[in-house]
């Protein structure tokens, strides 16, 4: 489906002196967004593809696009050269971004939907089954008729994900799909994507700063920094590699002092009703056992820590 070997992506920016250099002697400088980047993505994968602002994220999905055009490297995309932006590669894939938006504000998102129809040549059988399908697996048929301008952020989204997916691309591009929405329409979200990818078996490469977006939808990952790929491998092996606390809450049947407190560690957290630990995974049975014998609860939960920490133990270690 995608195979790209030693990618690279420089762009040349200004360098500020003053006034009169910059207006006659403009002198200029190269950076490097991506720098020898290779992987290989097959058919009907979800790839959760992450790192800093400024990784080279988006830079890369710009280029499998076909929106940016590489500095060197060989890209190939179902067969085509992306940058050569072929009319049977353009019809095959769709680029989703949270920021940018394509329905017209002032009518209903249908028209939006009729002019992809023309765009992508849907005939009219698979385009009112598609509309059906997606506005069924998104519960927003009763959004379609309204202006998108009276829509919320959250509904506006779902009507963006009916135009971008109308053609049924075999290849869907999601940047930052969640972000500025609700937990709850966030969570819609998620669950629509999981659903679209394995009933019309896409490929999906997805970007987020929500790593719960990445934990909920994606089995393998990548992960770029400086423009540099530094993990290719599946978010388990993550998750299990660079987890190194687990965090235990305590409900407490009665107030206790801080010397009892501390004598387990020091709390995250503490009120007279309630206990937070972070507690390091190898000494996590000797801590429980101490709980259990000097703290009088009537609760206690064992949880790990979020992927956003796991991610950050994972630069700190590696970078």
């Amino acid at each position: 489906m995608i195979s790209v070997k030693n990618l690279t992506k420089t762009y040349r920016s200004p360098i500020k002196k003053n006034f009169i250099s910059d207006l006659f002697f403009r002198e200029y400088k190269n950076i490097k967004a991506l720098n020898h980047v290779s992987f290989e993505i097959g058919d009907s994968e979800l790839v959760g593809f992450i790192g800093p602002n400024g990784a080279g994220k988006t830079t890369t999905m710009k280029i499998l696009a076909g929106i940016l055009y590489p500095t060197s490297g060989q890209v190939s995309v179902l067969g085509f050269t992306p940058f050569e932006k072929d009319k049977e590669f353009l019809k095959q894939i769709s680029f989703v971004m949270g920021s940018r938006n394509q329905l017209i504000w002032d009518l209903p998102a249908t028209d939006t939907f009729l002019l992809n129809k023309e765009v992508y040549n849907i005939p009219e059988k698979g385009y009112k089954k598609m509309i059906d399908e997606l506005s069924g697996l998104l519960n927003c048929k009763d959004l379609l008729s309204k202006p998108v301008k009276i829509l919320s952020l959250g509904e506006r989204m779902k009507m963006e994900l009916i135009a971008a997916l109308l053609h049924r691309p075999k290849l869907v591009f999601f940047d930052e799909p969640t972000i500025g929405l609700d937990i709850f329409s966030q969570e819609t979200i998620r669950d629509f994507i999981r659903k679209y990818q394995k009933e019309f078996g896409s490929t999906v490469i997805l970007t987020s700063h929500y790593m719960e977006d990445v934990k909920s939808l994606a089995k393998r990952l990548l992960i770029i920094n400086k423009g540099k790929i530094i993990y290719d491998g599946s978010l388990s092996k993550i998750l299990e590699e660079y987890s190194h606390q687990k965090k235990v809450s305590v409900v407490l049947d009665k107030p206790v002092n801080e010397t009892e407190i501390r004598a387990v560690g020091e709390p995250l957290d503490s009120t007279s009703t309630h206990i937070t630990y972070m507690i390091d995974k190898i000494d996590l049975p000797e801590k429980v056992k101490l709980i259990t014998k000097s703290l009088p609860f009537s609760d206690l939960t064992v949880e790990d820590e979020t992927i956003e920490e796991i991610i950050k133990n994972f630069f700190k270690e590696e970078t």
